[in-house]
């Protein structure tokens, strides 16, 4: 099925941020990577920022399908939300741009808007997650949206201090992988904690 002339801008406005951040894209930029007139991507965005929104919305929606599958196709709850902390990294690797997209700019959150749905969505997905690692008893009975609030903000922070190059063995951030291993040990009831 051919894509949308939308979609093609969205791709091309993701390509672009993944060749040169945000500051490269430009709507002028998109139409010319997807080859129509530099008016058209105006008929599908009213600016920028809202080709960006566009960008960070499926983004959020990735993120949410990555979480979703980590906790649909992993028996056990554990091995799930290891799997989507995996996932959550290899992203933000992959995509350096697009992740400080996703959390870099407030001006294009228009609050109860499609960019702020898909990001509740996507913690949504985590939560569920998270609230399944509780339920198997894994984790400690806290509450889970507060957990799951510090294990997201906890991942972020590992990301971008490495995306930002500042993560150094000798902040004991040599591979953020292991961190954020030690991160779900600690979430473990306090009587796991103890030897």
């Amino acid at each position: 099925m051919e894509k949308s002339t939308k979609v093609r801008l969205i791709d091309a406005a993701a390509a672009l941020i993944d060749a040169g951040g945000a500051r490269a894209v430009t709507l002028r930029a998109v139409a010319q990577a997807v080859g129509v007139s530099h008016n058209a991507p105006y008929k599908h965005f009213k600016d920028r920022d809202a080709i960006l929104s566009a960008v960070a919305e499926r983004d959020f929606h990735t993120l949410e399908a990555l979480f979703d599958r980590a906790l649909r196709d992993s028996p056990e709850p554990e091995t799930a939300l290891r799997h989507a902390i995996a996932d959550y990294i290899a992203y933000g690797r992959s995509h350096p741009g697009r992740y400080r997209l996703l959390f870099s700019d407030p001006e294009m959150v228009v609050p109860g808007g499609a960019l702020e749905v898909a990001a509740m969505c996507a913690l949504k997905s985590l939560t569920a997650l998270v609230e399944a690692f509780q339920v198997a008893g894994r984790a400690a009975h806290l509450p889970t949206r507060q957990l799951t609030a510090l294990l997201y903000a906890t991942l972020h922070g590992l990301v971008d201090i490495e995306l930002g190059q500042r993560a150094r063995p000798e902040k004991g951030l040599g591979d953020i992988t292991v961190v954020a291993d030690l991160l779900v040990e600690l979430l473990r009831p306090a009587q796991g904690l103890r030897q």
